[in-house]
């Protein structure tokens, strides 16, 4: 296929962008997708990335310009680690960020910038919104490293567990709550 032959740098770091695709046909990449490291979709029409399961190694994803939006479907990518999706129309932070914490536990660079859920003095947004922006995402994330183009400080994360707790994977709330229910009470 021509676009692909254009687009690819090598086996492991692949570019699609300006394609104008919608999805990726069960022919692209099926030969090459275990060895995908990193993969570039910008400025295309992608709205749903469950067909991302046939990628295992993906640690890098580059979606900005597609039409995202926060209901989007993703596969689970357990080494995923960085994330663009700048210039979107995410406008739901909990509901996008409950998605991603499920879909890429190891994430550690995120960059939302340019989405109404994302609000920055340049879309408009006040330096306070920002500042909840910033804790909100840094509060359910704890291995990320930068949120956009800053690094997360240790002060930030403080910062974000003081104001929003500390969050708990569903995991870790079933194991307390099975803790409670397992505890002798004292019926004197």
């Amino acid at each position: 296929m021509t676009i692909l032959m254009s687009a690819m740098t090598d086996s492991k770091h692949i570019s699609l962008a300006y394609q104008g695709m919608r999805d990726l046909s069960e022919n692209i990449l099926i030969q090459q997708a275990s060895e995908v490291e990193s993969l570039d979709l910008s400025n295309n029409k992608f709205t749903d990335f469950k067909f991302l399961i046939t990628f295992p190694n993906l640690n890098t994803l580059i979606v900005d310009h597609n039409g995202i939006q926060s209901h989007v479907k993703f596969a689970s990518l357990p080494e995923l680690h960085t994330l663009w999706v700048n210039h979107n129309k995410i406008s739901n932070l909990s509901v996008f960020i409950a998605t991603i914490v499920q879909c890429f536990p190891k994430l550690r660079f995120l960059s939302m910038m340019d989405n109404e859920a994302a609000p920055s003095y340049f879309n408009g947004g006040s330096y306070q919104q920002y500042l909840d922006y910033r804790q909100y995402v840094i509060s359910h994330l704890p291995t990320l490293e930068v949120l956009d183009d800053q690094p997360v400080t240790k002060e930030q994360r403080e910062e974000a567990q003081r104001i929003y707790g500390r969050h708990l994977t569903s995991s870790q709330s079933t194991k307390r709550k099975t803790r409670r229910k397992s505890r002798p009470t004292d019926h004197n």
